[in-house]
């Protein structure tokens, strides 16, 4: 059977995405101990593993690399082979990362899927910027285990578009968030942004219940707002981002070539809005952002 190798800087405990890596697997007819074997290789938050860990994959003798921890897993992956083919899920642009010649012509070994959550960032802090008192600054979230210089940046540029503070909140695992959400409160008044990233949508419950306990208001990526109490979410499914590199892994089982195959941007962006807890934390929504929602939760 052949070989997947998954190169993730997640544990093996906490990743809820290999479920949806598998379905996306599935949907084209390669399921693991049947069909494929996948060796795992996890960085535990550490991503200066990424380069031994993708070597080890490459003497595993893998078929297919999935990178799915952004630019920095991607190249590790990369460097490690130039014939083996990789999918990549990443954050940002992988063009601009040198990830890829082009989105539509990938033109290498190389192919996958891309968040493009700088567009997706600078919409958060739109939407949190229409939601805020006067005065208010906008906290982010930021993972230092994946290139960050595009969202810190994006998150400065929009600031200075709408004229607030902008706070940056490194944020490298699950055990950092409560130190985290600490320091969002010590801002004074603030609202959180909280970028795609899959530690973010991982722990998503978890961190929800540190903004909630500070009544801290927040925008999400896509998450179930009436479970976890934010006040409103933005942007695709992460989950169907995983589920999407398993499709393009089965593809290239298949014989399909990586520079054949355009990297994906999402397709559906959706924006939900919590009035329970915009009401909770005293806060009046504009009239125009709920027209705009696609599902409000009264």
């Amino acid at each position: 059977m052949p070989k997947v190798g998954w190169l993730s800087s997640a544990s093996p405990e906490n990743s809820v995405a290999v479920p949806f890596f598998k379905q996306g697997l599935a949907d084209v007819g390669y399921v693991e101990g049947r069909d494929i074997l996948i060796e795992y290789a996890w960085a535990r938050s550490h991503p200066e593993l990424f380069p031994s860990l993708a070597a080890g994959l490459v003497r595993a003798n893998v078929a297919v690399i999935a990178a799915v921890s952004g630019a920095p897993a991607t190249r590790a992956a990369m460097a490690a082979s130039s014939t083996i083919p990789i999918v990549f899920i990443t954050p940002g642009d992988p063009v601009q990362q040198g990830l890829v010649n082009s989105l539509n012509r990938p033109d290498a070994n190389v192919t996958g899927l891309t968040m493009m959550n700088t567009l997706l960032t600078a919409k958060q802090m739109e939407l949190m910027n229409e939601v805020l008192p006067a005065g208010a600054a906008i906290a982010i979230l930021s993972d230092p285990n994946i290139e960050n210089e595009e969202l810190e940046s994006t998150a400065r540029l929009a600031g200075q578009k709408v004229g607030r503070r902008i706070v940056i909140i490194p944020t490298a695992s699950e055990n950092d968030f409560e130190t985290a959400i600490a320091a969002v409160s010590k801002e004074g008044s603030v609202g959180l942004v909280v970028p795609d990233r899959p530690l973010f949508t991982i722990y998503h419950n978890q961190l929800a219940a540190s903004i909630a306990r500070d009544s801290i208001p927040a925008i999400f990526p896509p998450a179930d707002l009436s479970a976890s109490g934010g006040l409103m979410s933005y942007g695709a499914s992460t989950f169907d981002m995983f589920r999407r590199a398993g499709v393009f892994v089965g593809k290239i089982l298949r014989g399909a070539k990586p520079a054949e195959i355009p990297v994906e941007q999402p397709t559906r962006i959706t924006l939900k809005v919590n009035l329970k807890a915009a009401k909770a934390l005293r806060l009046t929504l504009p009239p125009a952002l709920l027209v705009r929602a696609d599902e409000v939760i009264e």
